[in-house]
């Protein structure tokens, strides 16, 4: 258990993303990301509507936790990253939680927007792995993450998945209060893929170490997508996969937004995959049709968080 870290101090002065927001976790105010002190988490279970190289045959042990460091006015899963769904527990329980997801067949624990919790993270999986979780450890985030947070990390967590949301700084403004995301993300992603090198796989179709990027492509967004998909193929070409997604659907706090109020056209996102065709884009995943609701709506329902 030599691997332990103190948590306490992370959180009494808090700066573990880009923000730097200096909060007390520990008193009645939080800092931007809504966290306090102790770990947070609203579902976990086995998710079958990952990328098919995370997901398998038995799905992705994903764990959703509560709180989140961006708010970007589309969200899909407010309830939980602004607003207050989800229990307290403590790193043991955290830790049996990963142990459980093992038990029932998933192919990897898959931590969704851990950034607030990244310390109580790694003490989780040290006291997993020392009762025996030997599954895959993937870091699913929205890609505003500080390098030196994420080096708390290394050694950890095989799989990193971060979004790449924007290249444009006033659209990351105006959409997710973050107008130094590009920036940050960039950063956020050199750190993660000199953690893991470029992507490995096993014989079977699953990742076992490496980056995936996703995109999500928004309404009236296909310039900025471009940009983005340029970036991540002249940086990294085909050594991370990059995950392009259609599945925005509206939300009721951009009902009235003129943008965002609509969904993808058909059109927009087939502009975005002929961009990434022509440039030289091969190791990833599209979408086809409409994704199905509960791959990225879930209930918040506490199941497997307070009980097995």
């Amino acid at each position: 258990m030599s691997e332990l870290i103190d948590t306490g101090k992370y959180y009494k002065d808090c700066t573990l993303c880009p923000r730097k927001c200096h909060a007390d976790r520990f008193s009645v105010k939080k800092g931007f990301c809504g966290a306090g002190a102790g770990i947070k988490a609203a579902k976990a279970y086995r998710h079958m509507w990952e990328e098919p190289c995370l997901t398998g045959k038995n799905g992705s042990g994903t764990v959703f936790f509560t709180g989140c460091n961006l708010r970007c006015i589309f969200c899909q899963n407010a309830a939980i990253s602004s607003g207050d769904e989800g229990t307290l527990i403590s790193e043991e329980r955290l830790a049996d939680i990963f142990l459980n997801l093992q038990s029932q067949g998933a192919s990897n624990i898959n931590l969704v927007t851990g950034v607030c919790y990244i310390p109580d993270i790694r003490n989780a999986i040290v006291r997993a792995r020392d009762k025996g979780l030997t599954i895959p450890t993937v870091y699913n985030s929205g890609g505003y993450e500080s390098p030196e947070a994420l080096k708390l990390l290394n050694g950890y967590i095989d799989i990193y998945m971060p979004d790449f949301k924007y290249m444009s700084s006033d659209l990351a403004k105006s959409y997710s209060a973050a107008c130094d995301y590009p920036d940050a993300a960039k950063k956020a992603l050199a750190e993660m893929f000199s953690q893991t090198g470029p992507v490995r796989m096993s014989e079977d179709g699953m990742m076992k170490k490496g980056v995936l990027v996703r995109h999500l492509v928004l309404p009236g967004a296909v310039p900025d997508s471009k940009r983005v998909l340029r970036y991540l193929h002249d940086t990294y070409g085909n050594d991370i996969c990059i995950s392009i997604m259609n599945q925005y659907t509206p939300m009721p706090g951009v009902y009235s937004h003129p943008i965002l109020s609509r969904k993808l056209t058909e059109d927009e996102y087939r502009r975005v995959l002929e961009f990434a065709d022509s440039i030289g884009i091969e190791n990833g995943f599209t979408q086809e049709g409409e994704a199905a609701k509960e791959s990225f709506i879930p209930k918040w329902d506490l199941s497997g968080i307070i009980s097995d």
